[in-house]
């Protein structure tokens, strides 16, 4: 037992030495912290080396492993790993993080997104937050989400996948422009993956000037409470209006390519620009006008606005066929307006466009006409008014000169009907005068009447008080007469009742007694102290007194002594 003593003890303290210096060398030498918002890439410096191509080291290879280490305490032995302290990956709200992976499987001939295990730009993106992914492994780019404003909706292009068939809409899996749109609101999507377009849906105006240029005016932004989403929207809006500028400018080098295009001695027009404005709103400036001979050969020109809706439902369909909104107007709003409105406007006469009916007419078949074209491109018309037509001077003229004095000679009338209804006002308004103050007299004479009225009825109501309180004080008068009255009646009848008893009380005790000294007697016993006592003392032989002292009672309250002459044979000397 002791040699066993003897081995174990040498173990027990080999074995908390060994453990003691174990412990201080994983806390001085292997311990190391990552703090908040870091994280910590393990790189080993033993195992496998890595096959040619791979970054990223597994289990039991050299190198820089996957898995990333969080906030907190480790023990890495120095000797085996080393490690790198990072920053993690933050995604701010009203953003979106697109991740490029370096590892993983090559992506198949003409894909450029990737699934989880493949390299490439991953498909899915990342949503605010924070994010430990290998940085040797993987790279991650913030960007700004989709933020649609209130009066606008998103056309989705997706960029993967196979083209879909002409004319149609793309598919889940191909690449084209889809039929569902984006609703106002955050969208988190993968601008690699998808492209939005922001279209303006509702009703929209667009306005030919004649010849000093039309305009289209969109909605303006409308504000919101949130300043991130604001400034999102804000965002995507300048970038719409920027994709516009650049179609705009196309348009205008297209312009400018085509030979004889422009007057030599004229400087270079824009066919289109696109204008920003202080409130957000779009305007795109269309140097077009609606020219055209009328039916009696003189050469009219139009001013007109007119409005158009595109529906939600409509809107992808409008992007696929003709594009965004500056190309819609420009290949079908604008064609179908000059179109139409030459082919309306040259039914009707020079005369027709100046005078109020034949232009209301006119408007109403050019609104007609236009609705019914363009509502088959799934444009819809409300109204095509007419706001200016320029006709040729010759015919002008004469037709204004006549117009002038027909509305001269209703001037002329409506000035003599000015002057009777002004005669006839001045007449009231004397009337009215009149009635006035006779309203004034008979409203101080309705006055006077009632204060007079009024005081009347209150000396009556006071001689009516001080009359009945006269009646009051004496009707209380004789109440209290009547009372002491009553009252002394009462007590003398009462005494009256009270002593004659007591008197017939006296004769009945008489009577009884039959005598009336038997009464006093009984009286005078009535009235006696209860505390008087009589002793009788007989007297012996003697005087009377002789014997006085035997008869003390000491009583002082008094005492009545009664002393009887003894018989002198019954009291024996």
């Amino acid at each position: 037992m002791k040699n066993l003593s003897r081995v174990i003890i040498p173990l027990v303290v080999v074995a908390v030495l060994l453990a003691g210096t174990w412990g201080l060398w994983l806390w001085f030498f292997c311990r190391f912290y990552v703090g908040p918002n870091q994280m910590a890439v393990v790189i080993s410096k033993h195992g496998d080396q890595l096959p040619e191509g791979q970054i990223l080291a597994n289990e039991n290879q050299k190198g820089i492993r996957i898995a990333v280490l969080g906030e907190g305490r480790h023990f890495l032995n120095p000797y085996l790993y080393d490690h790198e302290i990072h920053s993690v990956i933050t995604i701010a709200p009203g953003q979106v993080g697109i991740v490029t992976s370096k590892v993983g499987v090559d992506l198949p001939e003409g894909e450029f997104l990737a699934d989880g295990k493949q390299k490439g730009i991953w498909h899915k993106v990342l949503g605010p937050g924070k994010y430990r992914l290998n940085p040797y492994g993987y790279k991650i780019d913030p960007v700004d989400a989709i933020s649609i404003p209130i009066g606008y909706c998103g056309v989705i292009t997706s960029l993967s996948g196979e083209q879909a068939p002409h004319g149609q809409f793309a598919a889940a899996n191909q690449k084209g422009v889809r039929e569902d749109i984006l609703q106002p609101g955050l969208y988190y999507i993968n601008p690699k993956a998808f492209k939005v377009d922001v279209l303006e849906i509702g009703v929209n105006q667009v306005s030919l000037l004649g010849k000093t240029g039309g305009e289209v005016v969109t909605k303006s932004q409308l504000e919101s409470s949130n300043v991130a989403m604001e400034q999102l929207q804000r965002k995507v809006l300048s970038e719409t209006k920027q994709k516009r500028m650049n179609y705009m400018a196309e348009q205008q080098v297209q312009q400018l390519a085509i030979p004889g295009g422009l007057n030599q001695n004229e400087p270079p027009i824009p066919q289109q620009r696109l204008q920003m404005t202080n409130d957000n709103s779009m305007s795109m400036m269309l140097a077009q006008f609606v020219e055209f001979p009328s039916r009696d050969g003189f050469q009219i020109s139009l001013d007109m606005t007119v409005e158009v809706e595109l529906l939600p439902e409509n809107i992808s369909w409008i992007f696929s066929h003709y594009g965004d909104l500056p190309a819609v107007v420009d290949k079908i709003i604008m064609p179908q307006i000059t179109s139409i409105s030459r082919n309306k406007g040259s039914e009707y006469q020079a005369k027709d466009f100046i005078m109020g009916e034949g232009r209301e007419k006119f408007q109403n078949e050019l609104t007609k006409a236009l609705a019914t074209t363009l509502e088959q491109k799934k444009v819809i018309v409300h109204n095509a008014l007419i706001r200016h037509v320029e006709v040729p001077g010759q015919i002008l003229e004469p037709i204004q000169q006549a117009s002038i004095a027909i509305e001269q000679n209703l001037t002329n009338k409506e000035k003599q009907n000015t002057a009777r209804k002004l005669g006839a006002l001045n007449t009231e308004l004397s009337l009215i005068e009149q009635r006035r103050e006779q309203v004034a007299q008979e409203t101080t004479k309705l006055k006077a009447e009632i204060k007079a009225d009024e005081e009347k009825q209150v000396a009556e109501i006071s001689a009516t008080a001080a009359r009945t309180v006269a009646e009051i004080a004496k009707e209380t008068t004789k109440i209290e007469a009547d009372t002491v009255r009553t009252l002394g009646q009462a007590q003398a009848d009462a005494i009256t009742y009270v002593e004659g008893e007591k008197a017939r009380g006296a004769q009945l005790k008489i009577a009884a007694l039959g005598d009336p000294t038997a009464y006093n007697l009984m009286t005078l016993a009535e009235e006696l102290n209860d505390d008087v006592r009589i002793n009788i003392v007989h007297s012996g032989p003697g005087t009377l007194w002789t014997d006085l002292d035997s008869t003390r009672t000491g009583n002082l309250g008094g005492a009545i002594i009664l002393k009887e002459k003894a018989d002198s044979k019954s009291n024996p000397k």
